[in-house]
């Protein structure tokens, strides 16, 4: 089913494992020295407004790797992309990103500093918001899905599944139950409840914000992981889970918290933060992680839907 390099590469489910695990070699090490960071320092400003279109700027950390990846490596290359999975996947998790802003912006989040914005405002439930996050949600969808498929299809290319077409066929209907996922998502979400009541510092109000991350990381993945993961390029996965994560922490921690270009409503966090970064909520951290993985796994199970030449309903459920 998969090009293989050689007899003893891993089979899908020990290559889940294996992201899981290099990713807590990084995590576990570094959350224990943040954490031992007992007096943070903080920013002093020199200015009223010391970043001007900071944010609008910023921007160009995912609209670079867009355009560089999309209109050139891809091009250049011949690197075929699966044009209709491509985009169902963009629109419908990009719309989703906007969504949350448009709906949950007036719970979770504080723009304080106007001056690193447009100053164009935009319709959301609540106070308008700036157009900056409507496209920071959109190019991250597409920047992650780009920089796996590039990945996937080029550069990492010895490890993915070639007969899409074939093997489709085999798959009597694209959702499958994963009842670990619903299990992990309700333990995750317990915690964040726990350690919010019982142990920090805020205990008021309810960890709404990562609960809405696992449940919006968790629903692809209890509904459609056992079919995805076959197909999944786990070393694709885990360099574009990398390079995002990386991308949005230098963006948090060292720019965007510190010149306050948007801020946390405490209430509606886990009150787990970071101080070395700003203090950084822990929510930060784990939306690239959910969104490389929500997008993953749609993505595959689009390509799956578009090589099968079926209908929605037959593909997914396995009725005529």
């Amino acid at each position: 089913m998969c090009a293989r390099v050689s007899g003893t590469d891993p089979s899908p489910r020990l290559s889940a494992w294996i992201v899981a695990a290099m990713l807590a070699m990084v995590v576990i090490p570094t959350a224990i020295t943040l954490f031992a960071v007992r007096s943070p320092g903080t920013l002093h400003w020199s200015g009223s407004n010391p970043t001007p279109y900071g944010y609008t700027w910023s921007l160009l950390l995912f609209i670079v790797p867009i355009v560089a990846i999309g209109f050139w490596f891809v091009p250049a290359e011949g690197v075929e992309i699966p044009r209709r999975a491509f985009w169902w996947t963009v629109g419908i998790l990009g719309a989703t990103g906007c969504l949350l802003d448009f709906f949950f912006a007036q719970w979770f989040f504080l723009f304080p500093n106007s001056g690193a914005t447009l100053g164009v405002k935009m319709w959301a439930v609540g106070p308008w918001v700036p157009v900056e996050e409507y496209i920071f949600y959109f190019t991250g969808f597409l920047c992650v899905l780009l920089i796996y498929v590039w990945l996937d299809e080029y550069w990492l290319a010895a490890y993915n599944v070639r007969d899409y077409p074939g093997e489709s066929k085999k798959i009597s209907r694209l959702f499958q139950f994963h009842p670990t996922s619903a299990v992990v998502g309700v333990v995750l979400i317990t915690a964040a409840v726990v350690y919010k009541k019982l142990l920090s510092g805020s205990p008021a109000g309810f960890p709404w914000y990562f609960t809405v991350l696992v449940i919006g990381a968790f629903v692809p993945a209890m509904s459609f992981f056992p079919t995805a993961r076959p197909f999944i390029n786990w070393r694709a996965f885990s360099l574009t889970l990398f390079i995002i994560v990386l991308v949005s922490l230098l963006w948090e921690a060292t720019l965007a918290l510190p010149y306050q270009w948007w801020g946390f409503q405490e209430t509606r966090m886990t009150g787990l933060f970071i101080g070395a970064w700003a203090r950084l909520p822990i929510e930060e951290i784990s939306i690239w992680i959910a969104v490389t993985y929500a997008t993953v796994i749609a993505f595959e199970i689009f390509k799956l839907w578009q090589a099968s030449g079926k209908k929605a309903k037959h593909a997914f459920l396995g009725k005529e």
